[in-house]
């Protein structure tokens, strides 16, 4: 339970990303966040108290967030989990091993290798497609559009959600994405 992630969350209720319990209760402690919601039953116990272990909780002051700010970490993990490990094209699952990042728009013609530009692609299609664009090659993409427009940290918080349903009321999760989802995996 320790080791567990809680969602974090600004004043305002905006998805910051996950902390861990640790950390979360230590901040609770000291007066900087308050606990929207608790992990079911789940308690920590000490000799002296029995703290309820939290799940989502909340800033008490609003922190400035650059709203173009840079992706985190993992890119690559990550569009292999927003893609559920699945080639775009084919529609395979495949291991990350197994996987590469194609450019929708080759670098060749001007693409950047930006979230919204990389797809996972099993190796067959990859050079399948070539320096060509999905249409050029008459491949056609299985990911929406809108799907490829999400953050990628949004996308791994909506990953957490799938086992944290306390979570998805937080992270706005509205009936197209899930649906969007739905069809991607």
């Amino acid at each position: 339970m320790i080791t567990g992630r809680v969602l974090l969350l600004n004043f305002s209720y905006e998805p910051l990303g996950t902390i861990g319990v640790a950390r979360a209760i230590c901040m609770w402690f000291s007066g900087k966040l308050t606990v929207e919601e608790n992990d079911g039953d789940n308690c920590l116990h000490s000799p002296s108290t029995t703290i309820p272990v939290p799940s989502v909780v909340r800033l008490r002051s609003y922190v400035h967030v650059k709203r173009r700010r840079q992706e985190t970490t993992m890119k690559r993990a990550r569009i292999y989990i927003r893609d559920r490990y699945r080639c775009q094209y084919c529609g395979e699952h495949k291991h990350a091993k197994d996987l590469t990042l194609d450019h929708i728009l080759p670098r060749a013609q001007g693409g950047e290798s930006t979230p919204h530009n990389l797809v996972s692609a099993c190796v067959k299609c990859n050079q399948r497609k070539g320096n060509r664009t999905p249409d050029q090659a008459r491949m056609p993409l299985l990911t929406s559009q809108k799907l490829l427009r999400l953050g990628l940290d949004h996308v791994l918080l909506c990953h957490y959600a799938e086992s944290r349903p306390e979570w998805k009321k937080y992270l706005f999760m509205d009936d197209v994405l899930e649906e969007d989802v739905r069809i991607a995996a």
